[in-house]
């Protein structure tokens, strides 16, 4: 663990940070405003459109849909936390973040984070009574089980994120205010503290930790549930068929839980700069982008449903023309 000594609190505390972001290139920043913002106005297209054809279509309005919605949801708001400001800086040159901005910034990418965490394991919960449990899914995933499946996710995120933020935000800076990333994150800010980090340390990790492990292991445990009912299965289409229905779900745990764990869970001497902002740009602007291209668009029905909305413009607009 990382400790530093606590310093005199009669020193200047910072009351604003600088996002030293990728790189002070102009040249650079201009080709990643542009690759950037190409990036978040396709995660907002693509996640609007699956909320959309979810809402619209009513072969979409079952329990799997509506927890992909929420999901696709999640995921906008938690791009958005980051990316205009991203963005912006790229832009304007103009790096500055108050410490208020920070602060909020902190604490909504980490209640969204949260979120997505909890809801990633209730959409593993859909899967498994989905295969293992055919005949009873709409009573065990009727509409007030999803509703508090969803009300237990934003929760778990709000409190997860709300300590999380408390801890950090309870520690005093007096060095540097230059962050060397391009958000507010829990590890570059712990770097910049001139307080004993050890307790915020270990309550940060414990809670955010307990979140990710309990998550990742009902996760788990579903799969395990889901794996040994499919091998009962005597055909190999049937079988074939049962897990391709977890493929897109497998893919997209994957590359959510292995970057947070990669970042979150690992002490804090482990940490790498260059590292830490690399994972990060993987699960806070490419997750949200590959989510619903890897969830959604391979979906038969969903594909269905798009061509279906996409006739009907296209009749429409020929007879206004």
């Amino acid at each position: 663990m990382d400790i530093r000594p606590t310093e005199n609190l009669n020193q200047t505390s910072v009351t604003e940070f600088i996002l030293m972001g990728f790189s002070t290139d102009p040249n650079n920043q201009t080709l990643l405003f542009v690759i950037g913002l190409f990036v978040y106005l396709l995660t907002l297209g693509g996640n609007l459109t699956i909320i959309t054809l979810i809402r619209i279509d009513q072969r979409l309005q079952t329990p799997m849909y509506f927890l992909l919605g929420n999901l696709s949801f999640v995921e906008i708001c938690c791009i958005s936390t980051t990316a205009p400001k991203m963005l912006w800086d790229l832009l304007s040159g103009d790096k500055k973040i108050s410490y208020i901005g920070c602060g909020l910034q902190l604490y909504f990418f980490g209640t969204f984070g949260s979120t997505e965490c909890v809801l990633l394991s209730a959409m593993a919960y859909d899967r498994y009574v989905a295969i293992c449990h055919p005949l009873h899914y709409t009573i065990l995933l009727n509409q007030k089980v999803c509703q508090c499946l969803l009300a237990a996710s934003w929760t778990i995120g709000h409190f997860n994120s709300t300590i999380n933020t408390a801890m950090v935000f309870s520690l005093h800076f007096c060095h540097s205010n230059k962050i060397n990333h391009f958000f507010c994150d829990i590890p570059p800010l712990l770097r910049l503290s001139c307080s004993d980090i050890f307790i915020r340390q270990m309550v940060t990790f414990t809670i955010s930790g307990g979140v990710m492990i309990v998550s990742f292991g009902l996760i788990l445990l579903s799969y395990i549930l889901i794996v040994s009912s499919v091998l009962k299965i005597h055909t190999a289409y049937g079988r074939i068929k049962a897990f391709s229905t977890c493929g897109s779900h497998l893919t997209v745990v994957s590359i959510f839980y292995g970057t947070i764990i990669y970042t979150y869970i690992r002490p804090s001497s482990a940490h790498s700069v260059e590292e830490d902002r690399l994972i990060s740009v993987l699960y806070a602007i490419i997750t949200p982008l590959l989510n619903p291209l890897i969830y959604s668009f391979r979906n038969k029905e969903v594909q269905g449903a798009l061509w279906k909305f996409l006739g009907k413009s296209r009749s429409y607009s020929r007879c206004q023309f």
